[in-house]
């Protein structure tokens, strides 16, 4: 790894949105950490450190830190898939978080939620204000590196999957119910649901360095997702691990 530029640290939760990027990343050496497996490599020619963290809020977290402290990386970027929630759009379809939130974490009265940002006490008196953007100038550059970007159709579908940006919800819960999909799409108007983005969020604003989060789709997150999921999570993946290329120079 050439040491004279940072690397830049690059995310999925399982082996499925890993092996999508294979063909992308040029493998150097390995360093396993509280059982964590970080590969330094190349892409392109920009150095980077990749490492595959599991599912949900706690492990995107603890790889997020790592990648932050120990390899000291420039900024991070998860590549994976996601549920879908806004019934516009269709699996193999790509959001790119321009907000992300965790929807699980607030103050639960009378069985409603009320969300506040990570940290902040969720109690009355205290900002419930929530959600974390995009780095200042980073959508332009990326809807200007997307430009004519194309997605692989999903079998037996009826067009050509797009991307656009939206907004994407993390929780510690794998989404298999079509009433709470069209509650969440509709309390928060978000794309997509998953389990890690958000926390790497917080963690990247606490050292205060730029995240970029790419989800396909590869259910709709209702009562068929746990049979779509399987069966189109490797396609998903891969349309997710196609548009990476094109926001690594980003950073």
């Amino acid at each position: 790894m050439n040491h004279s530029r940072k690397p830049l640290g690059l995310i999925c939760a399982i082996p499925e949105e890993t092996a999508a990027l294979a063909g992308h990343f040029r493998r150097e050496t390995q360093r396993e950490i509280a059982g964590f497996v970080f590969t330094t490599g190349w892409l392109d020619g920009h150095p980077l450190v990749m490492v595959e963290a599991g599912i949900g809020k706690v492990n995107a977290a603890l790889v997020g830190t790592l990648l932050l402290h120990a390899f000291e990386v420039r900024g991070l970027l998860f590549s994976g898939v996601a549920g879908g929630l806004d019934p516009a759009l269709d699996v193999g379809d790509v959001v790119i978080a321009d907000r992300l939130i965790q929807h699980d974490y607030g103050a639960l009265s009378d069985g409603r939620l009320t969300p506040y940002q990570p940290g902040v006490p969720p109690l009355p008196g205290f900002d419930n204000g929530h959600g974390y953007g995009l780095a200042d100038g980073m959508a332009p550059r990326i809807a200007a590196a997307l430009e004519g970007v194309t997605l692989a159709g999903m079998p037996g579908g009826t067009r050509v999957p797009v991307w656009r940006f939206g907004t994407v919800l993390t929780g510690d819960h794998f989404l298999n119910c079509a009433e709470t999909r069209h509650a969440l799409h509709v309390r928060f108007n978000a794309q997509a649901v998953e389990m890690e983005g958000a926390a790497l969020a917080q963690v990247a604003a606490t050292f205060g360095v730029p995240l970029v989060v790419v989800r396909a789709l590869s259910d709709l997150a209702g009562s068929d997702s746990h049979l779509d999921f399987p069966s189109f999570a490797r396609i998903a993946a891969a349309n997710a691990a196609a548009i990476v290329p094109r926001i690594v120079p980003l950073f």
